[in-house]
């Protein structure tokens, strides 16, 4: 089976822009011409492969024609790039952590633009779980917490980034002082990025050797969240390179002396022979070589 390369692009366009009208607006089409596509696409599998939501969502024969999708559009770039020696929007689908963004991933794709004309779509994703969008074919690289590749992807060890468990003085005169801290920690308030954030719970485990389930606040941004423990609504877990000059100027305190989560990264891509891809992935590697830790 044969597909239309237009149809594919049109299907990713609908899933990247999450409907039809602001895929047609990328693609410069009406939005019924992005219907009939997507209708012809599906009349062809025998298949519904977009959910009609808000946003759109691939089903699950979806999600493995999306990942071809993907791997057609990069091998077309390849092949512009080849004959034309340039290429127009190109557009890089990956997943990264929100810490990373904030810290050390940027530069990664600052280095990249400046050598090629990228555009990236950006997936902010816990680590632990970015590896879903490789497999449903939303992104076609990723940084992971997950040293184990997805099928069809190569893994790339890049670092790790510390954590360390602080808090304000006045927070922990408050609520950890005068006491074990076992006891402590099951009765103060911590603040953590989402219900997938299990930094702190992996810090209370470390240090009590127990599983706690202490008041929490639930802060899903990086700059809000470290401001939520600056002003002492809880303590939680802050890279070290910006926990560090706050200790150091006593605006927060260790709340668990020499303890610390350090988490490893990985890049997880194609296993594609794609010069874009070996592009990325270089500069990935060069911006996790100034901004993690190697021991």
């Amino acid at each position: 089976m044969q597909f239309d390369s237009a149809q594919l692009e049109t299907f990713a366009a609908v899933l990247d822009e999450g409907s039809f009208d602001a895929a047609a607006r990328r693609l410069r089409v009406t939005p019924s011409a992005v219907s009939q596509r997507i209708k012809a696409l599906e009349s062809r599998l025998g298949q519904v492969v977009v959910m009609r939501g808000k946003p759109a969502r691939p089903t699950a024969a979806g999600e493995a024609l999306l990942r071809l999708a993907r791997q057609v559009s990069l091998l077309e770039l390849e092949a512009i790039v080849a004959v034309r020696g340039t290429v127009e929007a190109l557009r890089l689908p990956i997943a990264v952590n929100a810490d990373s963004l904030n810290n050390w991933f940027l530069p990664a794709m600052l280095d990249l633009s400046q050598s090629l004309d990228a555009r990236f779509l950006v997936h902010q994703e816990d680590e632990e779980h970015s590896a879903e969008f490789l497999r449903n074919g939303t992104v076609l690289a990723a940084v992971t917490a997950d040293p184990r590749p997805v099928q069809g992807c190569r893994v790339v060890p890049l670092g790790k980034m510390r954590y360390l468990p602080v808090a304000t003085p006045e927070y922990a005169e408050r609520w950890l002082a005068g006491r074990p801290l076992a006891d402590a920690l099951a009765e103060a308030p911590m603040v953590i990025f989402n219900a997938k954030d299990v930094l702190q719970h992996r810090l209370i485990r470390k240090v009590t050797r127990r599983r706690m389930d202490p008041p929490t606040h639930a802060v899903p941004a990086p700059g809000a969240f470290h401001q939520a423990v600056r002003i002492g609504l809880g303590w939680g877990m802050i890279e070290d390179e910006i926990a560090e000059p706050e200790l150091a100027a006593g605006r927060l305190v260790d709340v668990a002396p020499g303890k610390y989560i350090d988490v490893p990264l990985y890049w997880q891509h194609w296993k594609l022979e794609s010069p874009i891809l070996d592009a990325l992935t270089a500069a990935v590697l060069r911006a996790a070589a100034a901004g993690l830790r190697t021991s």
